[in-house]
């Protein structure tokens, strides 16, 4: 039977684990450009590192939160004014995507412009750019639209297929096509392999808020992120040997294939392994949350204003970065990151204070 939509009330373990990815977040984007940093907060792009594991979070947060608005609107409103809702907001998200991030190509003569025939601009205005995490999560949204209504089985049948698509087209040209150019997680044709951490958190939401009992949902997911990460390791071991563990880098001489965990070309394997992980970290912050009552100001900060906090952290990073080289020692980094920190800390703390939240 399909869960019904919840009532108004906020759910705290959401909050706090939506919190604690906008931490982890502005953690290793800060951190992850210096020398005397440790790989497992860089994106290395040929394993999965903990900052890896961060984006994917976002996507099992939405998915979550998603089923719980879609089913809300869609007993209130019906399926059209739902759906209507869903794709204004989907839309919306993508131009502020485009806003935050740019578009590609850079001309700097009239005659330069003129010149460059419509189609080589807008390959170049959206080949790389724009995909990063914003218009990621809104195009794989509108991806899973026709079921994030729908009931279990047909929500596992599109994410499996969404996967094994972009596996299909990954060993066809795309793998090759996005690490050469190369993309940004996972470029153009990543919603694909997205849609994995996306619909995993719609399936959390059902066996955790769907159901209201949180004892017995944390468990089901313990369960369920044990899977996903065996399937993750296991499809980046296909190509006949067994590749390293995650979180462990590979040797420097290891070349990157279509089985990797690489966040840069948004592998199936990477994405289905780290759908686990998130589901593991959110189990943890159900039991610690809605049963056991905790509950971290910082966390709660950042996870009820998330969008405001991935805006606000990269203006405040080029505001400090520049007076942190990159070869900077490591106490001046975590100086310069505790200042960095603080910051993003007080402009949310204001937003949340004046009751200002930044909402599509």
């Amino acid at each position: 039977m399909r869960p019904e939509a919840m009532s108004s009330g906020r759910i705290a373990s959401l909050d706090q684990f939506r919190g604690y990815t906008v931490a982890g977040m502005i953690l290793v984007n800060f951190l992850g450009g210096f020398q005397e940093i440790h790989l497992i907060l860089k994106h290395r792009n040929t394993y999965c590192s903990y900052a890896d594991t961060i984006m994917p979070q976002f996507f099992f947060a939405v998915g979550f939160a998603y089923r719980l608005t879609f089913l809300r609107r869609l007993a209130r409103d019906g399926f059209r004014m739902a759906a209507e809702a869903a794709i204004r907001r989907n839309l919306g998200l993508i131009l502020v995507g485009f806003v935050v991030y740019h578009l590609g190509g850079r001309y700097e003569h009239w005659s330069d412009l003129r010149n460059t025939g419509p189609i080589a601009l807008i390959a170049e205005a959206f080949r790389r750019e724009p995909f990063q995490a914003l218009v990621h999560i809104a195009i794989a949204s509108l991806w899973v639209l026709p079921v994030i209504a729908a009931g279990r089985a047909a929500r596992i049948g599109w994410m499996i297929g969404s996967g094994a698509l972009h596996l299909a087209l990954s060993w066809w040209f795309y793998r090759e096509w996005a690490w050469r150019t190369p993309v940004i997680d996972g470029g153009p044709l990543g919603f694909l392999s997205w849609t994995i951490p996306l619909l995993v958190g719609s399936l959390a939401y059902d066996a955790v808020a769907g159901t209201g009992d949180r004892l017995r949902g944390a468990g089901k997911l313990a369960g369920w992120s044990i899977v996903l990460m065996l399937v993750g390791y296991g499809l980046s071991s296909a190509r006949g040997e067994w590749a390293p563990p995650p979180f462990v880098p590979p040797p420097d001489r290891t070349i990157p294939d279509l089985w990797t965990m690489s966040q840069r070309t948004g592998s199936t394997s990477y994405l289905t392994f780290a759908a686990g992980f998130s589901t593991a970290a959110y189990a943890l912050f159900v039991l610690a949350c809605d049963l056991g009552g905790w509950g971290n100001r910082v966390f709660r900060t950042f996870g009820v204003n998330a969008l405001a906090a991935y805006v606000i952290h990269s203006i405040v990073a080029g505001a400090v970065k520049p007076y942190v080289p990159n070869d900077s020692p490591l106490w001046y980094v975590v100086l310069a990151f505790s200042l960095y920190f603080l910051i993003c800390y007080a402009f949310n703390r204001y937003l949340e204070e004046h009751r200002i939240f930044l909402k599509l």
